[in-house]
């Protein structure tokens, strides 16, 4: 400890040591990476596998609900959409209401991937078994969600 008080490196805040960026960049990606085997078995990237969970929960959204609820841009929800309705698993239509707005539904086929993806949660809990203080990881981690809301 006294290692740490004595080190002006320690102080540095351009250190990638001291970064709480770092750390939340390299573990987001590493369980992204966890993922890509049980979703590359339904034929889904992470960001069309959270989209999909979104549209099994509620059915039908508006595109800017549907960004609010991931935290994703238009330029990054667009593609993702559009891919989703190619394998045919949503549909997509201007609302009559609002020509702005686009309405995005959940297909019959995209109903159907739920129970290919029901067990994914479960694998995955597998995978990160190892992590005693998941519960609290998770709410640390909702509560820095927050911050930038």
């Amino acid at each position: 400890m006294a290692e740490f008080k004595n080190n002006p490196k320690n102080c540095d805040p351009l250190l990638l040591d001291n970064q709480l960026c770092f750390p939340l960049y390299v573990c987001a990606r590493e369980v992204i990476n966890a993922y890509t085997p049980f979703l590359d078995k339904i034929g889904l990237t992470y960001t069309q596998y959270i989209t999909m969970m979104v549209m099994w929960e509620e059915k039908q959204v508006l595109t800017r609900r549907l960004r609010s609820r991931l935290r994703l841009d238009s330029g990054t929800l667009t593609p993702v959409i559009k891919r989703l309705e190619e394998k045919g698993f949503i549909t997509k239509e201007r609302s009559s209401q609002d020509a702005r707005d686009l309405i995005v539904s959940i297909t019959e086929k995209g109903e159907k991937l739920r129970e290919e993806a029901i067990h994914i949660p479960e694998q995955m809990a597998v995978c990160v078994s190892g992590l005693t203080r998941g519960r609290e990881l998770r709410e640390i981690l909702l509560e820095v969600m927050d911050l930038f809301e």
